[in-house]
């Protein structure tokens, strides 16, 4: 009988379909492995996931502790089986702990799973489920430092803004205040009146990571450093005189309240925050290295963020006309930043170039205090390199030393910063930032705060910063 003898073309097909298995299989792995790093934690706190709602079935809600062992949220059960949730310290903690009524938002959303999981010991598990009663949910123990907490609240006062703390080194969130902001103790019963939110006062919005505003002067850190990086030879050689209007064509740029600063050289302007100077620098920049720039310091990018923020956003482009360089230059037109943000670019300033992911939650521990997880610090990337770092923190200690941040100077400790007063509406009050770090040689503290409507950022949120850096080192 004769030996029928192999189809080269059928054993090519043969292969070609196992490559394209193989390659199918490589990719679900790869999927998966993403899934489980990236995509894992919101598949579970997802509110439409059913599993969620089992575990709440089975599981008493854990706490919410400060870093410090304050009780920020807790479950109270009533002698009916009735659970509330509760927050001791009301609107202090509202917008960064976030309410479970009306559904999750915050802490209480990003953590859900974690705690209504419970680690109890496996024999008072066995207990319970003979007896039908629930299991300890575990506890989450947060970063937030209640006295810094309670620090930036108490300096924000009644004015609208946000204030927010950071670790440079590892991005430890140390306090985040937002205002106005609500009892997240009653938030069903005056729900009609949050969201109506009549008076414009979007009480619900966390300021500190979803409020969008022009950056101001806090902007010119930006192209202060365009500048450094496109003239690195002659940078130190720029000079302008200021007469408190800068006219280009038919435009003008007013210094704040039409101060004349005279001679400035580049640190005396940056100090100084001279519009007109700065102006006339945004005329010398390449754009599309400008709008790089912006770029890589997360502008139009999605930032390392664990609670729900928007994205700052910055439009200018190559061919942009006189007036929207000169408005983008010192930070206003259509720039815009949130709080959150614009601490991360401080942030990584502070540590040498290297943003550091912020988060808020520094471990698990089940209802017996045992650990059962820790968070542990770990790198975004490099924003710019270290060199740079070096020298926006010797420009941003001159803004202090012999600035407009003069309010937070001290003999107690160094502070690099940088102050901003940024318009947004014609006929209204601008609103005042600050951002900036402590010690500036050692940075231990970042803070960045946003007072709306209020003037001054040298007169208003500098000494908010203060407040807030002399608490920490007075601990």
């Amino acid at each position: 009988m004769k030996r029928s003898e192999p189809n080269p073309k059928a054993n090519k097909n043969i292969l070609r379909l196992a490559y394209v298995v193989a390659g199918i299989f490589v990719c679900m792995l790869l999927y998966l492995g993403y899934f489980i790093q990236f995509e894992s934690g919101t598949a579970i706190n997802n509110t439409y996931n059913p599993r969620v709602n089992l575990l709440a079935e089975k599981v008493v809600r854990g706490k919410i502790l400060s870093a410090d062992g304050q009780v920020l949220a807790r479950t109270v059960t009533a002698d009916d089986g009735t659970e509330t949730r509760e927050y001791p310290f009301g609107n202090l903690y509202a917008h960064v702990v976030g309410y479970t009524e009306k559904g999750r938002t915050g802490i209480e959303s990003m953590t859900n799973f974690y705690l209504l999981t419970s680690h109890v010991n496996l024999i008072e598990q066995i207990v319970n489920e003979f007896s039908g009663t629930k299991n300890l949910g575990d506890n989450v123990v947060t970063t937030l430092d209640s006295r810094l907490q309670q620090t930036a609240y108490d300096l924000l006062g009644d004015r609208r803004g946000a204030v927010v703390v950071m670790e440079p080194d590892t991005g430890k969130i140390l306090a985040m205040v937002s205002k106005p902001d609500y009892d997240p103790n009653t938030v069903a019963a005056q729900w009609e009146s949050l969201t109506a939110d009549e008076q414009g006062e979007a009480r619900l919005l966390n300021r500190a990571t979803q409020g969008l505003y022009a950056p101001g002067s806090t902007f010119k850190i930006l192209t202060l450093l365009e500048y450094i990086r496109e003239h690195p030879d002659d940078y130190e050689n720029f000079h302008f005189d200021c007469d408190g209007t800068y006219e280009n064509g038919e435009y003008q740029i007013r210094c704040y309240q039409g101060e004349a600063h005279g001679s400035q050289d580049l640190s005396q302007a940056f100090a100084n925050s001279c519009n007109g100077a700065f102006a006339s620098m945004g005329l010398e920049l390449d754009l599309k290295q400008y709008a790089d720039l912006a770029d890589q310091l997360l502008y139009n990018q999605p930032l390392p963020l664990a609670l729900p923020y928007n994205k700052s956003s910055y439009s200018m482009t190559e061919g942009a006309d006189t007036w929207e360089v000169l408005q983008t230059a010192i930070g206003q037109g259509k720039t815009q930043v949130t709080p959150i943000h614009q601490l991360m670019i401080t942030s990584a300033i502070a540590n040498g170039g290297t943003l550091m992911k912020p988060y808020v939650v520094d471990h698990l521990e089940n209802a017996g205090g045992q650990t059962i997880k820790k968070f542990m610090p770990s790198a975004y990337g490099e924003l710019l390199s270290a060199s740079e770092a070096e020298q926006l923190t010797e420009y941003m200690r001159q803004v202090v030393e012999t600035g407009t941040g003069s309010a937070v100077r001290t003999d107690a400790y160094t502070v690099a910063g940088k102050t901003g007063s940024a318009e947004f509406e014609t006929g209204k009050e601008t609103h005042a930032w600050f951002t900036g770090f402590a010690p500036a040689e050692d940075p231990k503290i970042a803070v960045t705060v946003i007072v709306e409507e209020s003037g001054s950022g040298g007169r208003v949120a500098a000494p908010i910063a203060r407040g807030i850096f002399d608490a920490y080192f007075s601990r």
